[in-house]
């Protein structure tokens, strides 16, 4: 052994102790408690999966942003599921998610997230999934896997290799599927909606929080997105956007001292917006 090795950890790829951990933020035990029992016997036995869950059963100890990012961070499995306390494997199992991951890998390499329902577009959605009570079975899109921009919250598989997390400056109980979704897409990554067929008991919850939180997404997203000046250590100057218009104008060496002008001015005027 030379002295690199006696002082230094040669790390020659990713190390998975799990193919899967699945990861739950729970409010009723009993809920709980069927849904381990389902993923059991799906074929998700101890050897092969990590069981991970935070205990909000007497109090609010973390909100789902804050659950998420604990659970993203602990999780050693080579693919984290984050789902609901409420639901059950009671139809597709293991061998099942594996030939749809296979499936995926396949298409697109750059995948990072993957459920069973999620939004197309502003006009079509992608869904496999039963839910309610009555069950109710709703199958929508095209054929999977279906690529998505957001996905819901009662299903979510993550590729742990691309090392995401969801923000820190949202808080609450909803749109963290949405916020993801978006974070990966900054990243370089995809997100997919697979055939993989569970039942769900929620139908989802449209309470005052969810507008509230509604309200706060948009704006923490119109401040992260908004477009402006950089400058590096090696004086390079540009100005990014979404806007053509505005990187055509504000990138142009006479437009930059007046878009750069006009924007100080409105800075004074509203501060960060």
């Amino acid at each position: 052994m030379n002295s690199i090795e006696r002082t230094a950890a040669k790390i020659t790829g990713y190390d998975f102790p799990y193919d899967f951990s699945v990861c739950t933020l729970v409010t009723r035990i009993d809920q709980y408690q069927l849904m381990l029992q389902s993923f059991i016997d799906a074929g998700f036995s101890g050897d092969r999966c990590e069981y991970l869950y935070i205990d909000n059963s007497q109090e609010n100890r973390y909100d789902a942003y804050e659950a998420f990012n604990i659970f993203l961070q602990r999780a050693q499995g080579r693919y984290i599921i984050i789902c609901h306390q409420d639901i059950e494997l009671r139809y597709d199992n293991i061998d099942d998610l594996e030939k749809r991951i296979i499936e995926l890998e396949k298409i697109d390499p750059k995948w990072a997230l993957t459920g069973n329902a999620g939004v197309i577009n502003l006009k079509f959605a992608s869904a496999r999934i039963t839910h309610g009570d009555p069950p109710v079975y709703r199958e929508s899109g095209r054929s999977f896997p279906q690529k998505v921009i957001t996905l819901d919250e009662n299903f979510i598989l993550i590729k742990k290799e691309a090392n995401l997390a969801v923000s820190s400056d949202l808080k609450g109980f909803h749109f963290y599927g949405a916020d993801i979704c978006l974070i990966a897409s900054i990243l370089g990554y995809n997100a997919y909606v697979i055939d993989f067929h569970l039942y769900h008991k929620s139908t989802g919850n449209y309470d005052e929080e969810f507008y509230s939180l509604k309200k706060a997404f948009q704006k923490k997203y119109n401040r992260a997105f908004k477009g402006r000046y950089l400058k590096t250590i090696t004086r390079q100057k540009f100005y990014i956007s979404g806007s053509k218009l505005h990187r055509f104008i504000f990138n142009n060496a006479f437009a930059r001292n007046i878009g750069r002008n006009y924007l100080r001015f409105r800075w004074l005027l509203k501060g960060d917006y």
